[in-house]
Parts: structure tokens; sequence; C-alpha cells
């Protein structure tokens, strides 16, 4: 197989897929070695998660953070193909989708996330609501405009897993719901935020409590009911009466992963080395929610958005420098900070020696996060927007005055 007919797959369009493909697009290669580039997601669009809690309050809309993929891919030399993956095979070296299309490839970058395992406790696939798509944002906000239009005295919504999506999302939802909502987030630990700067954790306490959000530590989920969700805690088992549970705890990988015949850990994710390549298998590259990673400082480098938005840069120069003869690059982890909303105008941001909370701290996140949008045609687009946004809805604001 000859350098001029390569052919990079990359499996899913998120942070670690998505910015793996543009970087490629954007390296030096020779005319006569530059490889087919082709992102296979199932979804026909890019969601920048961090801001899709902003889609319940109608902060920001859909384009705004979920551009398509043909969109951001124009002029790159970059094909995108829509489609579920149904098999992949590692010794011939060929992808397989749904609809019987069969890609082949030179070098596969799995970045395929992973999914919440809403499963895990009796009725919890019946009727919890997982939030990490934009499908599951427009499941929810359904879910939330029958409540709303019902008649209803108080809406109760239980929500579980006091990490950063569990806070994030009782903030802007109390804040939606204003009066109307009854709000419990649900702790398998003995603490919110377990994982995250102090500072923060003092901000989102202080959110919570400011909002008539009711806190449960140390409490266990046993099973969900149409209406009502049982918990227990210190060996009792209470049942609540709730009208919608939304479920953010734990990422599980894909069942198409776990099922490759490649070396996982026990939570099935794939151990990846420091160059992000696959064990025994140095034409495949893994990055992401789905790879188990050391980097070049043998720290273990965190299944998130931040990781998999670094592991980008260098999955693409290591790709291009096995298909280009050049040296290879380990994985160096940088930690930037965390940033998390708190409702409306209102964050709390953490790192490189900066703490800032409130209405500073969202401007911070707000510009933070539009400086990592895939492209710079759509960061003028949403830049702009949320520059004149505020000017014509004073505007609207005084003349229905």
């Amino acid at each position: 197989m000859t350098q001029q007919t390569a052919r990079i797959c990359i499996l899913g369009g998120g942070f670690g897929g998505l910015y793996t493909a543009l970087r490629l697009s954007q390296l030096p290669w020779e005319p006569a070695q530059k490889p087919e580039i082709v992102l296979v997601d199932q979804s026909d669009r890019f969601l920048f998660s961090p801001l899709l809690y902003e889609l319940l309050t109608g902060e920001l809309q859909t384009w705004e953070i979920a551009p398509p993929f043909e969109e951001i891919l124009q002029d790159t030399g970059v094909r995108f193909c829509q489609g579920i993956v149904s098999e992949i095979d590692i010794d011939q070296q060929q992808i397989r989708l749904q609809d019987g299309l069969e890609i082949s490839y030179d070098r596969l970058v799995l970045a395929l996330g992973g999914e919440t395992p809403i499963d895990i406790v009796p009725g919890g696939t019946a009727y919890a609501y997982p939030f990490r798509t934009i499908a599951d944002a427009y499941r929810l906000e359904e879910r939330l405009r029958v409540l709303e239009e019902s008649d209803a005295d108080k809406i109760r919504v239980a929500i579980v897993g006091a990490g950063y999506s569990g806070v994030e999302l009782a903030c802007k939802l109390a804040q939606r719901l204003k009066d109307r909502g009854r709000f419990r987030l649900i702790e398998l630990s003995d603490q919110i935020l377990r994982n995250s700067p102090e500072f923060n954790r003092e901000a989102a306490s202080k959110a919570l409590e400011d909002r008539g959000v009711f806190i449960d530590l140390e409490t266990k989920v046993e099973s969900i009911e149409q209406d009502s969700i049982s918990l227990e805690y210190k060996n009792q088992v209470d049942t609540i009466p709730v009208d919608l549970v939304i479920w953010t705890v734990g990422t599980r990988v894909t069942p198409i992963v776990r099922s490759l015949p490649i070396k996982q850990n026990q939570r099935g994710q794939i151990i990846a080395t420091p160059t992000l390549q696959v064990l025994d298998h140095p034409e495949i590259f893994a990055l992401g929610d789905l790879a188990d990673c050391h980097d070049a400082e043998d720290q273990q480098v965190p299944a998130n958005a931040q990781a998999a938005f670094q592991q980008a840069d260098y999955a693409a120069w290591n790709i291009w420098a096995t298909l280009t003869n050049r040296p290879l690059l380990s994985f160096r982890y940088q930690y930037l900070g965390e940033m998390m909303t708190l409702g409306i105008d209102d964050a709390t941001l953490s790192g490189l020696g900066i703490k800032l909370n409130g209405s500073l701290a969202s401007i911070a996140r707000r510009l933070a996060y539009l400086y990592r949008l895939p492209n710079t045609d759509h960061k003028v687009k949403v830049g702009f927007n949320w520059l004149v946004r505020p000017i014509i809805e004073t505007l609207v604001g005084v003349n229905s005055w």
C-alpha cells in the first residue's frame, strides 16, 4: 500500500475525533503523501458539550453549540460520513457501518466517547433522562415543557450524581423553574464535586443553597418508577414522589469498543501508550473517554473533554509522523483548571493561578469556550451573536414597553 492511497479513518466526532481531523488537515503534507481523511459519526452535528446546559435556559441556540459537521469541515479536505459503526475488523483494517458501507483504513482513530449507564438500577432505562447528547437535551426539554404546562403546583426533580453535570443541571434548572421547582441532588459519596478544587466546590455549594436545592449525600438509588424514586440512606430505603429523574452518573465504553480483541482495563477502556497508540496495534490510536492512557510523565490522563481536546493535537501529529517517517511525540497532559456554570450569568473557575466566580467567571468561561470552538468562521458567527444579542433584546424590550 502506498502513501498516496493512505486513508485515515476517525470514528467519533467529539472533541477527540473532530479536532484530530481538523489538525490533520492543517499539517504540512507533501502532495504525494496527503492521505484521505474520513470522519464518521452517528450524528450530523458536532456538540460542544460544556455548553449543552445553556440550551435548557434559552441562553444559547442549537446552531451555536452544535454546528453541522459539513459546515465545520467545508474546505478542509476531510470527508464526513454519517453512520453507526456496526463492526471494526482490526485484522482486515476495515470498518462496517449499519447501512452496509465498508471503509478500509491505514490509520484508525478510536474516539467514540462513552455512554451514560442508566440501566444499572431498576427502572433507569424506562424512566431516567440522561444528559449527554443533543437528542438527550431535546428529550429533556420536551419533558420540562409538559411539566411546565401542567396544573401541578410544584415540579419535583431528582438529579442523580453531584459531579459537574449534576451540579450544573441543578443550578440551571432551578433558575428556569424558579419557585415552582423542587430539587434533590443525590450523591453516593460524602460530598459534592469530589474531585473538584475546593474553591469551585464552595462556590457550587453556595449556589445550590441559594437556589434551594436539597442535597442527599451518601445516598444510593435503589430503583426508579414513573412517578417516584427509591433511595437508600444508612440502610433505610425511602420512596419519594418525583416528576422527573435526570441521571448524570458514570461513563461506559460502548459495546462496539468493548468487543474489540485488544487490551482493555476492567472498565473496558482501551490501553493506550503515551503516543496514544493501542498496544500491539500501532496503526490504531485511542483517545478521549474510551482510552486508558498515562502520559509522558506517567500521570493518568483524565477521561474528559479537556484531555481529549489536547490529545487531538498529539494524535494528529503522530499519525502524520507514522506516514512521513518522523519521530512520534509522547502526550503531555496540561491541567488548565476547571470551569462550571452555576446558573444564568453565574459560574466558577479555578486554574492557572486564577480563581473567579459570579458574572465575571461566567464571561471568562464563555470566552474560553469561544476560543475552543472548532473553526474561525464558527467562532466569528457565535462571537458576533453573543455581542449583538443583548443589544437586540434590550431594544425589543424597550419597544414592547
